[in-house]
């Protein structure tokens, strides 16, 4: 009685202590929440579409530098939660990296190298859909590299990223893990579904079979990257609107923004047309079939 009396206090004083011991396990297996209705999310988002701009201002004025790495299950959701961070904010600030395969030049230099010309300067939000760790899952699992080059990879990076924070940058890794069942259902959908079959890829075929390869990568990236410098937070997204709320709440709170003093905005009165009259000219107006 006495050990789990110390237990608790702590996990109480210790975030980490309480975690679970495997991503499998999930605080709501037992009980799942319903899914939550469109209206409430949408209320959510909204409210939080509004916090980010917030931290967007925050970011331009104290010349903030953050990263944000997306990694996870194929069908998990990174581009979906990707695409509502960024819908409401600048492009100028919220920059999306999605590198494309190496080149031959790319293949021939340091691992990571590609992708330090995107770390984010002042006054910068760079989000990976996909990062640097494509050599710890896909590259690992599917051959990509050698079984040698992905452990070099993981010793490796933790110096680079904590080099990353040493230089001012805030660095957060997220995991986006999604159950067998939904992973299937998902990608069900993409196959029968005409707007999503762009999603559907060879290397989503080839990997759908590799659920436990992919999950011992996972595992061992884990070991080998969850730092006190850039620890991994997981998300289980198998919901995908309390997923994204989650991710976004989250974000929120890793980065110590506060809200900026709007001033008062009046709109000025327009100037008179001034003789302005509109042109005959043969302008090309769309059909109007709506």
């Amino acid at each position: 009685m006495a050990k789990k009396k110390k237990a608790k206090k702590q996990a109480k004083h210790d975030p980490q202590a309480a975690a679970p011991a495997s991503v499998a396990d999930t605080r709501n297996d037992a009980d799942p929440l319903p899914k939550m209705k469109r209206k409430e999310y949408e209320a959510e988002m909204r409210r939080l579409h509004g916090e980010l701009v917030a931290m967007q201002e925050w970011v331009k004025s104290s010349g903030a530098k953050i990263c944000i790495v997306f990694e996870g299950r194929d069908t998990a959701g990174k581009g979906g939660t990707i695409k509502r961070i960024t819908e409401r904010v600048s492009p100028r600030v919220f920059h999306v990296v999605a590198l494309a395969a190496p080149t031959e030049r790319e293949g021939s230099q340091m691992y990571i190298q590609r992708y330090i010309p995107h770390f984010p300067a002042a006054g910068e939000v760079m989000i990976f859909d996909r990062s640097w760790y494509n050599r710890a899952g896909v590259e690992r699992v599917m051959g990509f590299c050698t079984p040698e080059q992905s452990e070099r990879f993981l010793e490796q990076v933790p110096a680079v990223e904590k080099a990353m924070v040493d230089s001012g940058i805030l660095l957060l890794k997220y995991w986006l893990e999604v159950g067998p069942d939904e992973q299937t259902r998902r990608l069900e959908s993409r196959i029968n579904d005409p707007r999503k079959i762009w999603k559907l890829s060879d290397m989503d075929l080839k990997s759908y079979s590799r659920w436990y390869d992919y999950s011992r990568a996972r595992d061992a990236m884990f070991a080998a990257t969850d730092t006190a410098w850039g620890p991994w937070y997981i998300a289980r997204t198998d919901d995908k609107k309390r997923g994204r709320l989650n991710i976004i709440t989250h974000l929120l709170s890793q980065v110590p923004y506060e809200k900026l003093a709007r001033p008062d905005v009046t709109l000025p009165k327009r100037r008179g047309a001034g003789g302005y009259v509109e042109p005959e000219l043969p302008l090309r107006y769309i059909p109007t079939p709506f």
